[in-house]
């Protein structure tokens, strides 16, 4: 990892790295920004470190000339991250605002080591025999992130935070498997990646010989369409237990932590809109269903309303 030390006052140290992860976190696309008028002021430049961290260590694993490259990077911020946790000088323009907010909120290192550790596993395998295969990368690619949230937002100390985090976990997976099913094109054409299990590939019919024709000719035939269906079928139930999160959520982040729950469902509404063919055109949110879904959370957020209550 090219990175230099900062400057050795530890304040003035953090201080410049909060500001770096801000400006990438504001300067980024993502469906729904990391930073927006939903989330309360006092959380906004700890979700920035936690996107910065995630967005690096993503970059790493997809942007790198060789696996051997992104595995080197990756192994660099494993170190960084137990620098971190030790309360050790750090690297980067990232980690001392990541030192801050692990030490602030008690965030343990091994959260930030599973999603390392899922990336690391992008470049050793690239298919999926089973689901549950791929619903054990989702526990370290997408899990953790929904636990870290929590525990940066105050809700740490609950009495029934174990049982938070596994409604968290359910709707991360959700959200992470959504994003597979919108995304089985890019997946395979640039990077070489399917990550629908074989096994319901091949009780659908659908071989990755036929997938690279269908992709060829642009559109998808009935057995794919079905398997597409299928998966949506079996991911929302995934997002309807994570809903039994949100009575347990602080009111003031509630509409932010809802919106990413609304957003993937409207993906997979959008899949089905398009009669699950996901080959003829990537089923996206358009800026006017986003503005819209947004507009619904700020709305919640102002009168103390659950808006999303009835999806």
């Amino acid at each position: 990892m090219t990175a230099a030390t900062l400057t050795p006052e530890p304040a003035a140290q953090a201080e410049a790295s909060f500001r770096a992860c801000m400006e990438l976190a504001l300067s980024h696309y993502e469906n729904f920004p990391v930073i927006s008028r939903l989330l309360p002021r006092e959380h906004e430049r700890d979700f920035a470190a936690v996107y910065a961290f995630c967005r690096t260590a993503d970059d790493a694993a997809d942007e790198r000339a060789s696996k051997a490259d992104s595995l080197a990077e990756l192994g660099e911020m494993h170190r960084q991250v137990d620098r971190c946790a030790a309360g050790q000088s750090v690297q980067g323009p990232y980690f001392p605002a990541l030192a801050t907010v692990m030490s602030r909120h008690g965030v343990p290192a091994d959260l930030f080591h599973r999603l390392l550790d899922a990336f690391e596993r992008d470049q050793r395998q690239s298919r999926y025999e089973t689901w549950e295969d791929l619903i054990t990368y989702c526990t370290g690619s997408a899990d953790p992130v929904g636990r870290i949230v929590l525990l940066i937002t105050g809700h740490g100390d609950r009495p029934e935070i174990e049982e938070m985090f596994r409604l968290s976990d359910c709707t991360c997976t959700a959200l992470q498997l959504t994003n597979f099913w919108q995304d089985v094109v890019r997946d395979l054409l640039e990077r070489d990646r399917v990550y629908i299990p074989a096994e319901m590939m091949s009780e659908h019919g659908v071989s990755e010989s036929d997938l690279r024709l269908m992709i060829g000719r642009g559109r998808a035939d009935a057995s794919f369409c079905d398997l597409e269906r299928a998966l949506g079928a079996r991911t929302q139930p995934l997002f309807d237990e994570g809903k039994r999160l949100w009575p347990y959520l602080h009111p003031s982040v509630r509409p932010a932590i809802q919106l990413f729950t609304a957003g993937g469902e409207s993906i997979l509404r959008a899949i089905q809109r398009q009669r699950y063919d996901v080959i003829m055109r990537r089923p996206t949110l358009s800026r006017m269903g986003k503005a819209m879904l947004a507009a619904r959370a700020w709305i919640g957020l102002r009168l103390g309303l659950d808006v999303f209550r009835n999806g």
